[in-house]
């Protein structure tokens, strides 16, 4: 039986290491710290001196002042990679490549791409080979399957990463596409970790072997990954602002996520527009499950489908992949229309794979549904529904279960007007999302358990992730909640989390948080905060007292975390397509 000091989450490791780590870590962040703080200014000046000479190059190519702000292509590339977790990796790793010979930091940020691309190309074939090696353990086949996943979506992300760049070069990259790449390199480290993750929560010496194998080999493409996510969020970032006027008049001609149709389908409050296809159980559809529904959905489609589920209970497992996209599936309520499975890990199914509906490709929306699974509190972990959608919607759904429900697995998205009900750790991931007007409900766990509200797996400074609650209720489901309750707890050493403008009931445990192992203060690097909470539970005053803990924000700060701030929302919710707060 698992006790609030024994309790083991998804991906969690040995204590000894865990706190090992966090030195390590800790040693390691100060150094990036002070070595940022005093080379800041030489990337700036590189940038800037960049800029000028294109602007000057424009008006007058043999003009001397532009040179003079010009470093050497060296210089330019060390001053770069300075702003990376990882510069010797990073000028090693570029300086090799003929194309080097450059002063332009686009181009620089582009060759970081394809040094990621490489390694991580030279990945692929890992997950086989060790699956060849555990043909007798089936859990741990399961896990390198998931790896195998993973890493080919990390791939993908990174080439969409390059190809929303363009051919162009010596253009100043506009804001919207910083925030795109940022979001898909952000998820192309999580799709990596999400693979150690899937091998660490077996905790076997089998699993152990492959874990530090694949570790291994995968060092080189999470170094990489990581440099262009740093440099895109410190210098391409710098580079937009430069031309800050240029990006407004551009970001007008950029496709707002959601079109017409889209938005009358939201808006229809009886789902009156014709749907793409139907399912009902009793035949009056043109399916009975949504699985065959879902067959027609062309790949890669940028045309919206929409699925109409009628009201019933459809006990079936959904995976859209990467290549499904724009699919908006709704149903007569979110507790009509019930998308229903029980796949957990007890039973031998890695957490990743246990989601009754699981959603990779771009553009998902789903609204009056609910996502449930029921196996219970003694199956630990069993995901009612894990998202990796970028710019997807949940509008009026609701995500049933107990450890692990709702996995925001990454990439943007955005809930509105939904009810989440869980245990341990029930909304957790890596994603850049937004709650707002929801209803958290924790509900009563086994014996000896405790409740996590949220679990958020940041690993990377320069990810632009995050749990964030707004203006919604965390009250217990039913009047039996006697375990001790918290806000959340840090799964990764950057994880952030904001719980503001919320009601908060009663139940919860004074302290509000607690740590990912017991008894050890996380890593003072994570960000967790609150801002303008109100309820019996919103006092602060009795609060863990953590480096990385802010019981209260400025205006400023918090409205970092806003749908507006942090993912980039009135880009792709216009106002009529769903309902949203932009600011707070």
């Amino acid at each position: 039986m698992d006790t609030i000091k024994s309790f083991k989450g998804y991906g969690k490791v040995d204590e000894l290491e865990q706190q090992a780590y966090q030195k390590k870590t800790r040693k390691r962040i100060i150094i990036i710290t002070v070595s940022s703080i005093i080379l800041i200014a030489v990337i700036i000046a590189a940038v800037a001196g960049v800029v000028i000479h294109n602007r000057n190059n424009k008006s007058s190519p043999s003009s001397d002042s532009a040179q003079q702000t010009q470093l050497s292509p060296a210089a330019s590339l060390k001053a770069v990679c300075k702003a990376t977790r990882y510069p010797d990796s990073c000028f090693s790793s570029i300086s090799s490549l003929p194309e080097s010979n450059t002063t332009d930091p686009e181009l620089l940020f582009k060759l970081s791409l394809r040094v990621a691309i490489d390694e991580l190309s030279k990945l692929s074939s890992v997950p086989s080979k060790l699956r060849a090696n555990a043909e007798h353990d089936a859990r741990l086949q399961k896990a390198i399957d998931v790896c195998s996943s993973v890493i080919g979506d990390a791939l993908d992300r990174l080439k969409d990463s390059i190809s929303s760049l363009g051919t162009v070069t010596g253009r100043i990259v506009s804001s919207a596409s910083v925030n795109d790449v940022e979001t898909w390199l952000s998820a192309a480290l999580t799709d990596q970790d999400t693979c150690l993750d899937a091998l660490g929560e077996l905790n076997s010496t089998a699993a152990r072997g492959s874990l530090q194998e694949i570790e291994t080999a995968m060092r080189n493409s999470t170094e990489f990954a990581s440099n262009s996510l740093a440099i895109v969020t410190k210098i391409l970032r710098l580079l937009s602002q430069f031309e800050m006027p240029n990006h407004h008049r551009r970001l007008l001609e950029f496709p707002q996520w959601l079109g017409a149709a889209e938005r009358r389908l939201l808006q229809e409050k009886n789902n009156q527009s014709t749907p793409d296809a139907v399912v009902a159980k009793d035949g009056s559809g043109q399916f009975k499950t949504i699985g065959e529904a879902l067959k027609l959905v062309k790949k890669k489609s940028e045309t919206r489908f929409s699925v109409y589920v009628k009201e019933g209970s459809y006990v079936e497992n959904i995976d859209l992949d990467k290549n499904t996209w724009n699919v908006m599936i709704y149903g007569d309520g979110k507790d009509k229309t019930l998308i229903i499975g029980s796949r957990n890990f007890m039973d031998g199914t890695p957490t990743f794979e246990t989601a009754t509906f699981a959603v990779k490709g771009k553009g998902f929306i789903a609204k009056d549904i609910g996502f449930v699974n029921n196996a219970g509190a003694s199956k630990h972990q069993a995901v009612a529904l894990r998202s990796g959608s970028d710019r997807s919607v949940f509008f009026r759904c609701s995500f049933d279960g107990f450890q692990d429900t709702l996995y925001a697995h990454s990439n943007r998205q955005f809930y509105r007007d939904c009810d989440i009900t869980g245990t341990i750790d029930f909304i957790f991931g890596n994603a850049a999302v937004v709650f707002q007007n929801c209803k958290i409900m924790p509900r009563q766990p086994l014996p000896n358990q405790f409740n996590t509200i949220t679990a958020q797996g940041k690993k990377d400074p320069n990810q632009n992730t995050g749990i964030i609650v707004q203006k919604s209720t965390i009250t217990p489901l039913g009047n039996n909640l006697t375990a001790p309750t918290y806000l959340g707890r840090p799964w990764k050493d950057f994880s952030t989390t904001v719980i503001m403008k919320s009601d908060i009931g009663s139940f919860l445990n004074p302290v509000g948080w607690m740590s990912w192992v017991a008894n050890v203060e996380p890593a003072s690097t994570i960000f967790y905060a609150e801002y303008q909470n109100t309820g019996p539970g919103a006092d602060v005053s009795k609060r863990v007292n953590w480096a990385g803990y802010k019981p209260t924000l400025a205006d400023t700060d918090a409205d970092r975390f806003t749908v507006e701030s942090f993912i980039q929302g009135p880009d792709w919710l216009p106002n009529a397509a769903v309902q949203f707060d932009s600011t707070l």
